[in-house]
Formats: C-alpha cells, structure tokens, sequence
C-alpha cells in the first residue's frame, strides 16, 4: 500500500493567501491544484512536502482572455478549459493539437496547465507547445512578480526556475498576425507520455517563413526548443526541402536517452518527422488552408 508521509494542508482562496502560507511553512511547501504528478509522486515518497496548499479555489488564477498583443491564460486554467477555448482556437490551433494528446478526459478535467508546465517533465507536451509560440510566464512572490521567457524557465528535467515562496501565476503568448501553428505526437498508447512530440509555430511573408517556433518533448532538447533549426528557416522559402533540412537539424540537434519507449535511433528519426509535419501544417493553416 502506497501511503504519502505525514503533511500539513490548507486550502487559499487567493494568491496573497497562497504566498503568505508559502511564506508560513518554507521551502518544502508545495501547491496543488490537479496533483495528476505531485500525488503518485509522494505515494511513492519521491516527494515529501511538510505541507500542502490546495489553490483550488483561487478564482483569479482561472482565466483564457486577449489583453493588448497577447494571449494570457492563468495558471489554474484546466487543460479542458484550453482545449475547449475559441479564443485558443482562433489564435494558436497547436494548443488544441496538443491538448487532444494530453492523457485522458478525466485528467484534463482537473489537471492545470501551470501544474504541467513547473512539473517540468521532460516528456511534457504544454512545455514544447508553448516553447514553440514563444510564450513567457509570469512568476509572483513576496516581493513582487517577475516575468520570465520559457526559453528561461525551465532549468532541468523536473527542475524549473520558481524558487520557495513563488508562484507561476500567468502564462503569456504574443499574437502576431500571418501565422500558423500545429502539434504531432506518437505515443505508445493513447494518453501516454510522448515516445516524441513536435510543435511548430510559422509565420509568412509571401511564401517566404518570416518567424518560425520549433518545440519538442521527450527527446532532450534544451528547454524544449530546436533553436538550430529554427534559425536555419528563418528567411527560407516555406517548401519541402526546407522543412525537411529544418528537421534533420532538429533531429541531430537534440538528445534523446534510450528507454523503455524506445532507442535512440527510434526517437531522433520521430524528432525529424514530426518536424516536418508539423512545419507542413503550421504552414498550410498559416496559408489559410485547413491541416
């Protein structure tokens, strides 16, 4: 029987109360809102937090809304919130791509998306989809909030920038208009973590890719981004053999571990076709047509 150590809990109603309980019992505190991780995780007692702060009930934290220029989605925003969103439709479909992919009903009924992105599992399909759309996050502690790229905010497998006492509070995504966006995954079952995923944000000038986002999971790309590749199609005809270079870039750039989802080789060949592919429909939803 799997029973997590012994925990302090209490339950905020807003995010001044959840700062000044982080504040009360120090580092060890830990918040949870779907607790999908955080809870197999102490069962396990691979985690061991002296306390528990349940932010369930922080309304202001539960949000999809355009303000000025950009998409802001709170951090208690349910994966099924994000799926069923116009306004994520209308602006980036490769949240929808991915959402689609995330486990299962149940989970993205109660699972949160800033749970998913401080999770910061290496495999994670949030973090590589809004990496590719160059999103930022804003992160608010006792001493005021600061906001941090996402290129920034993940540091290592499980490990992430907010320090004790701090709470991701908002997730920002600039629009920009002419653009495209899509996401593709194999996993070995549906719901399961991705053997390898990519997204890919596209933005044309003519035929011609004027900005271009590639993230990707589960195969040790730095921060969940192909930079290399990226940079190679900035200013390169949107065509085939451009995608197709992107993703042998993509694919050599980034460094995947043999597990029991599959060998190296496996996984580098998935991060280059899902490159292409999902380049391909970022682009043809760029165009105006349907992908």
């Amino acid at each position: 029987m799997q029973v997590p150590a012994a925990f302090e809990y209490a339950k905020a109603t807003s995010v001044d109360q959840t700062l000044e309980l982080l504040a009360q019992w120090g580092e060890d505190a830990r918040v949870i809102a779907g607790g999908h991780s955080l809870l197999p995780m102490m069962k396990l007692r691979l985690a061991r937090p002296t306390a528990l702060i349940d932010i369930n009930d922080v309304a202001e934290l539960s949000y999809i809304r355009v303000d000025g220029a950009e998409l802001r989605i709170g951090a208690l925003t349910r994966h099924a919130e994000l799926l069923a969103s116009p306004l994520v439709e209308e602006h980036y479909r490769i949240f929808s791509d991915a959402e689609k992919v995330i486990a299962d009903p149940l989970v993205r009924n109660r699972g949160t998306v800033g749970g998913s992105l401080c999770q910061a599992d290496p495999a994670e399909d949030l973090s590589a989809a809004f990496a590719a759309v160059d999103a930022s996050v804003v992160i608010q502690g006792a001493r005021g909030s600061r906001t941090v790229p996402l290129s920034e905010f993940h540091v290592g497998p499980y490990e992430t920038v907010v320090e004790p006492g701090e709470l991701l509070t908002e997730v920002r995504v600039p629009i920009r208009p002419g653009g495209g966006s899509a996401y593709y995954k194999v996993e070995r079952r549906v719901g399961d973590w991705a053997v390898a995923a990519a997204g890919a944000a596209v933005w044309l000038d003519q035929d011609v890719i004027k900005k271009v986002g590639i993230g990707l999971a589960a195969v040790g790309a730095e921060h969940f981004r192909a930079v290399e590749a990226e940079a190679f199609l900035a200013g390169k005809p949107a065509t085939e053999a451009s995608f197709a270079e992107a993703a042998r870039i993509a694919a050599e750039s980034c460094n995947p571990v043999a597990d029991q989802r599959g060998p190296v080789d496996y996984k580098r060949h998935l991060a280059g076709e899902l490159t292409v592919r999902a380049l391909r429909a970022a682009t043809a939803r760029a165009r105006g047509q349907e992908a």
